[in-house]
């Protein structure tokens, strides 16, 4: 069974021959500790690395091509400093926010290659005059969108033996990039019908870019960006979500289903217990990171919602960081939630830079003895 199969297999609920491998993704911060503590500094693939070291078989090729296909607004800002302070900078990044961050960064460093504090002194929709600009930003119909080869690039693609996904932002998430998030949170309430307006817009987008992809490239899955949840509780109720997201989510949902697409996932980071059944009504099969120290809790999670959806992550990244007996423990925890199918396990979110090489490399000795490759 290849990669691609054992993906598939996993998330929805069939047996694969294996679990899949995915113990996480580091930071760049912590790349440059583990260059420190024993990882190799020539080693590109930390994961091709950690397989040859724990003698398990390398990885299915991955294809050379992406679909290339593009959701983000076209043209960009400019990312530029625009005020340069004592200890930090005024800049613009990309998606149009001015905001303040160390003197150490860049604007290029705001585009997630690692964690960067930052201070938001405004965002690119401050009022309704800003709308109407930022919307040209998003014409499905810009040939842009699609790379030049996109249909040779969808041939390659169809003898794949890696799961190849798309992921867009959600309604949600893309709403707090334009307007700042307590800004869409006061917009729900004081404004909803200009709220309503731009979910809208952003449906239609979203739902073209799906059509025009699907005819010609069927992904193993879509991923919804949407993080909307604090520690304790979702950062907007489930009754507004139902009034605001789900139309949206259900709409991109029945493409992906017409399409034949068999994972429907949405990415947030908090506490999604309540959130999980609204996902449900929307048709989503499957969630990630499932972050412990936001209190969720994936065999109650299990116990409550079955085989309706699929997880993946849930390894609190603050046990990989303890090692010793406490990453042990944390893997007996999962093991249960392993052993029933419909879970991919790895780090609750990016590795940390205070997990240490030598603790990472026993995390993932336990962790392929747990998912059936040692």
């Amino acid at each position: 069974m290849d990669d691609r199969k054992r993906f598939i297999s996993a998330l929805t609920f069939d047996a694969p021959d294996r679990v899949p491998f995915e113990p996480g993704r580091e930071r760049r911060s912590t790349v440059a500790n583990w260059h420190r503590q024993g990882l190799p500094r020539d080693v590109k693939d930390t994961d091709a690395y950690i397989r040859r070291l724990l003698g398990m078989p390398p990885a299915s090729l991955p294809p050379d091509v992406s679909c290339g296909v593009i959701t983000t607004m076209i043209p960009e800002f400019e990312e530029k400093v625009i005020e340069q302070r004592r200890d930090s900078k005024i800049v613009q990044d990309w998606k149009g926010n001015i905001c303040e961050i160390g003197k150490a960064f860049s604007p290029a460093d705001l585009g997630g290659v690692d964690f960067v504090t930052r201070t938001w002194l405004r965002c690119p929709v401050a009022s309704r005059d800003d709308w109407p600009g930022m919307a040209r930003r998003y014409d499905p119909d810009d040939p842009a969108r699609f790379p030049v080869d996109f249909h040779d690039r969808a041939r390659r693609l169809r003898d794949r033996r890696v799961a190849v996904g798309v992921t867009l932002s959600g309604p949600f998430w893309q709403l707090r990039e334009w307007l700042g998030f307590e800004a869409l949170c006061m917009l729900l309430i004081d404004d909803p019908d200009f709220a309503q307006q731009m979910i809208d817009f952003w449906r239609d987008f979203i739902a073209r870019m799906l059509e025009m992809t699907f005819a010609h490239f069927v992904p193993d899955y879509v991923m919804i960006n949407e993080d909307m949840a604090y520690k304790q509780k979702p950062m907007i109720s489930p009754a507004m979500c139902r009034r605001f997201l789900v139309p949206c989510w259900r709409c991109w949902g029945q493409i992906i289903r017409n399409a034949g697409v068999p994972v429907y996932g949405v990415d947030s980071d908090g506490h999604i217990g309540q959130l999980i059944p609204v996902w449900l009504e929307a048709d989503v099969n499957w969630t990630t990171p499932l972050e412990v120290a936001a209190g969720n809790d994936l065999p109650a999670y299990r116990r409550t919602h079955g085989g309706r959806i699929a997880y993946s992550g849930g390894v609190d990244k603050r046990a990989i960081a303890a090692g010793g007996d406490v990453i042990r423990r944390e893997i007996d925890r999962l093991r249960p939630v392993i052993d029933a199918g419909g879970y991919i396990p790895g780090c609750d979110h990016g590795v940390p830079s205070d997990v240490t090489w030598p603790d990472f490399v026993e995390y993932c000795r336990l962790l392929a003895g747990a998912t059936g490759w040692l």
